[in-house]
């Protein structure tokens, strides 16, 4: 058996900007040349990435919180891999890390921005969700952000994703007195029942308004957002005096070429005393050791499920993540190469 290192990798790129939701002529396959590894660096083979919601946002040419992603260049996000070849004293071959350089086959990683992964808590793709950025986002974003409190009602959009899920889930063992979620088919409605939620809807059902109302009929505390859009205005319609809103996402205008017109109620932020307070999970990693401690003790106890969709391939990648635009997966979306 060969040891020789890789010195090839294939990658996707940006090919061209979307304009509204993204095709796969966006996109382009091909082969880069591997460095040479620098003292302190690690060479991983990735096992899995990850495509989430967020990358739209980077696809286009605007400023933002992160750097956009440039025509010609490979895209990247999360990633977990094995180390199989190191300059670091710090990562061995053989060890499985997380790191930022996912849409590839290998990366060269500055071994310093590369955290372990304990497989034998959970499996390699789990950091990628549960015990990863997903995971911590829906714990500081539910117990930081929306500062709950045992007893809340909460409402969750997007509920049958990656971050969703776990809201709910979190939100019903720290002692949420109701815990509702929505989602877009008859089946992810199940799956929420099934992971413990007390409601759920599918909002194509009719007036998000009106189905959040039905199941939610003494108001909600605390709203998680994914979606924005009518989910938002129907929160604010239901939430009770005091209430707090965590805008983590608005998945519902990402790929939208007109301007949205909801929510037309924030008059009753102002009456009802309401907080909105949007977020981005890197100022939240100072959470990440309790958060860990939580999960991975939860996970060991089977107290939280954590669902994936699972495409193999990496010239799969880009229809995984116009799959996700769309609303194809249930839980996590990983690529595994």
């Amino acid at each position: 058996m060969s040891t020789t290192n890789p010195t090839v990798s294939r990658e996707i790129r940006l090919a061209s900007r979307p304009n509204g939701w993204p095709t796969a002529e966006n996109f382009s396959l091909e082969e880069a040349a591997l460095p040479e590894l620098e003292d302190g660096q690690i060479l991983v083979r990735n096992i899995a990435i990850s495509v989430d919601p967020y990358m739209r946002g980077r696809m286009n040419d605007v400023k933002s919180y992160l750097p956009p992603f440039q025509i010609g260049a490979p895209l990247d996000g999360g990633a977990v891999g094995e180390v199989i070849a190191s300059k670091s004293p710090d990562r061995a071959v053989g060890d499985v890390v997380v790191h930022g350089l996912g849409w590839r086959e290998y990366a060269v990683v500055d071994a310093a921005t590369a955290g372990p992964a304990d497989t034998s808590i959970a499996p390699a793709t789990a950091y990628l969700g549960a015990l990863g950025m997903t995971g911590l986002t829906a714990y500081a974003g539910l117990t930081a952000v929306a500062e709950f409190k045992e007893g809340d009602t909460v409402f969750v959009s997007g509920a049958a994703g990656a971050v969703g899920s776990l809201v709910g889930q979190i939100a019903k063992l720290l002692g949420a007195k109701r815990v509702i979620g929505s989602a877009g088919s008859p089946a992810k409605v199940a799956r929420l029942l099934e992971l413990g939620f007390d409601a759920a809807f599918n909002y194509h059902d009719g007036s998000v308004t009106e189905l959040l109302a039905a199941a939610a009929p003494e108001g909600i505390d605390v709203y998680f957002d994914n979606v924005g859009g009518e989910h938002l205005e129907a929160a604010i319609n239901s939430m009770n005096q005091g209430g707090r809103i965590a805008l983590c996402g608005a998945i519902a205008q990402y790929n939208t070429t007109e301007k949205p017109t909801a929510p037309h109620n924030l008059a009753a932020v102002i009456g009802k005393g309401l907080t909105l307070r949007g977020f981005l999970v890197g100022g939240y990693r100072h959470l990440g050791p309790e958060f860990r401690t939580h999960m991975a003790s939860w996970l060991a106890d089977n107290k939280i499920e954590w669902d994936e969709t699972i495409v193999e391939g990496l010239e799969n990648a880009p229809q995984a993540f116009i799959d996700l635009m769309r609303g194809a997966n249930t839980g996590k979306m990983v690529v595994t190469l």
